[in-house]
């Protein structure tokens, strides 16, 4: 089926402190994976997505001491490849405190305000039962990196026209506006397409504070991309 080839990935959002890679390129979903460097020396796996290759990305990054510390989930729903990576590497999966891990078989480490010795301030985007919804974001106050698995995202079907960052369709209507006004970071790295590299701070006011106007703009996107 078109979309579901992993025999290569598409990388992405490569700075000096991180990389990120998009596996199965062609689906619609854009799933983006990310590995990040942190005040430790050490490799920071986010909501990975595996593919062939990946590994040596991995291996390539940072410098020749640097190792893996862990693969992070950072929303409840799903773990993506998180076990697949972690057992590879020997690793534990770090998921947030308040935060469900259902699912992962692995060693679990939990955290809350801050991802290890990484430097990352971990904080919560959502924290709600009905619907479920546990989102965990981390930022990197001396780098300026501001980490965000779902809530907002680059690809189409977030992005009303003319918006380079967009609102999750099913979060438009409420946004949560609290969570994401904290920071102004210098890049922005979603789970769901490219990050934002430039004007990071300026594209994610702009997602907030017209999440409701254009929203029947972004919601008939949406729709238009589902039925084609």
């Amino acid at each position: 089926m078109k979309g579901r080839d992993a025999s290569t990935y598409r990388e992405v959002d490569r700075w000096s402190e991180g990389v990120g890679w998009i596996a199965y390129p062609d689906e619609m979903m854009q799933r983006t994976s990310h590995a990040v460097i942190g005040d430790d020396g050490n490799l920071w796996v986010i909501d990975p997505v595996d593919a062939p290759g990946v590994d040596e990305l991995l291996a390539t990054f940072g410098s020749a001491n640097t190792e893996i510390a862990g693969v992070v989930v950072g929303l409840d729903r799903h773990t993506r490849d998180a076990a697949a990576l972690a057992f590879r590497h020997d690793v534990p999966i770090y998921v947030p405190t308040w935060s469900v891990a259902d699912e992962v078989d692995n060693s679990v480490e939990r955290f809350r305000d801050e991802l290890g010795d990484s430097g990352y301030e971990a904080f919560e985007i959502l924290n709600r039962g009905l619907p479920p919804w546990q989102e965990v974001g981390l930022f990197h106050r001396e780098n300026g990196t501001l980490i965000i698995p779902e809530a907002v995202g680059t690809v189409s079907y977030f992005c009303a026209p003319g918006e380079r960052l967009g609102i999750h369709p099913m979060l438009r209507p409420f946004p949560p506006r609290q969570a994401l006004s904290r920071f102004e970071p210098k890049r922005i790295l979603v789970g769901h397409g490219t990050g934002i590299m430039s004007n990071a701070a300026r594209s994610l006011a702009a997602a907030v504070d017209n999440s409701r106007s254009n929203l029947p703009s972004a919601y008939s996107r949406a729709f238009k991309q589902l039925i084609s």
